[in-house]
C-alpha cells in the first residue's frame, strides 16, 4: 500500500476509532478526519477529474439525468477501473475497520463512485442505499458507505443531507411528509471521511456557493447481496492480476461466490448421533 503516493498512516494504532464506531452504531453515521492531508487530497482530485475524462471517452456518462437535475452535478462510475489510487483508498486500513465494525469480516465491495456539486447543482431524490438494493422491512445493517471527502464540505456547498433518526427506520412509510425540513447536513474538513450505514436516509445538497464539493462514495455490502457493479467484466486483467488474495475476494473475483454460513455444518450422523 502506499505505491500510489497515498500516505496508508492509519494501520497503526495512532487512530482511537472506538468514539466513532459507537456513534456509528447509535446514529447511523460519524466522522473521522486527517485521513488525508491537503496535498494527498489535492492529488486524488487532481486524478479524479482525469478518470472522468477517460470516463467520458470509454462512453460511460458523468452524469445520470434520472439522478440529477442538472448536469452541475458530475457524477463517475467505475473508479477502480480508472485509476489505481481508487484500489488503494478503497481498501485504506480506517475503511476496512469501520465497515468490520458493522458488516464483520466478510463483505463485499460492490461500488466506488465520486459525485462533483458544482456551484448551481442540485439535489437528488430522498433515499436509503439499503432501499437501493433490498426489499424492506430493514431490520439489519446489510450496507455501508465510506465517503471521502477531497473538499471540505459543508451545507453551502453541497453536503449529503440526512435525517437524524432514521438509521431507525424499519420501512419507507415511516419517511414522513415534512422529510425534506428535516434534512441536516454531514460537514467534514477535507481529507476526512464520513460513515453512513445503507438505513440513513438522505440525499445530496444543493450547491449555492461558487466552489466545488467533491465527494467519493465506497459502498460495501454484506456478502449474500448482489454487487452494483460486475467487477469481474469491468476491471482490466492486468489490474486483476495485481490485487492481493484478500481484495479478489471482496471485489467478489473468485470461482466461488455465496456459498452460505450454516452454524454446526457437519455430516449428519455428527449433528445428531444417536
Amino acid at each position: 500500500m502506499g505505491y500510489m503516493g497515498i500516505n496508508i498512516k492509519s494501520a497503526d494504532a495512532t487512530i482511537d476509532t472506538t468514539p466513532a464506531k459507537k456513534q456509528l452504531h447509535e446514529e447511523g453515521w460519524c466522522a473521522i478526519p486527517d485521513l488525508l492531508t491537503q496535498d494527498e487530497c489535492a492529488q486524488v482530485l487532481s486524478r479524479l477529474w482525469a478518470a472522468k475524462e477517460a470516463s467520458e471517452r470509454q462512453g460511460d456518462p458523468t452524469r445520470l439525468a434520472h439522478l440529477d437535475p442538472n448536469p452541475s452535478n458530475v457524477r463517475v462510475f467505475y473508479l477502480m477501473q480508472l485509476d489505481r489510487i481508487f484500489l488503494e483508498l478503497i481498501q485504506h486500513p480506517t475503511a476496512i475497520e469501520m465497515v468490520k465494525s458493522v458488516l464483520g469480516n466478510d463483505f463485499l465491495i460492490s461500488n466506488f463512485t465520486a459525485n462533483i456539486a458544482r456551484p448551481g447543482s442540485k439535489s437528488m431524490g430522498l433515499h436509503s442505499d439499503m432501499s437501493l438494493v433490498v426489499p424492506g422491512p430493514w431490520t439489519k445493517v446489510w450496507a455501508l458507505n465510506v465517503i471521502w471527502c477531497l473538499t471540505d464540505v459543508y451545507f453551502e456547498n453541497g453536503a449529503t443531507l440526512y435525517i437524524p433518526g432514521s438509521n431507525k427506520w424499519e420501512h419507507q412509510s415511516q419517511v414522513p411528509r415534512n422529510a425534506k425540513q428535516l434534512l441536516k447536513p454531514f460537514e467534514a474538513k477535507a481529507g476526512s471521511i464520513i460513515v453512513m450505514d445503507g438505513k440513513v436516509w438522505h440525499t445530496s445538497g444543493e450547491n449555492i456557493s461558487q466552489e466545488d464539493r467533491a465527494l467519493l462514495f465506497g459502498y460495501y455490502t454484506a456478502p449474500f447481496l448482489r454487487q452494483q457493479v460486475n467487477w469481474t467484466a469491468k476491471l482490466p486483467e492486468a489490474t486483476k492480476q495485481e490485487l492481493s488474495p484478500k481484495m479478489k475476494e471482496w471485489l467478489g473475483l473468485g470461482v466461488t461466490a455465496n456459498t452460505g454460513q450454516v452454524v454446526n455444518l457437519k455430516y449428519l450422523d455428527d449433528q445428531y448421533p444417536e
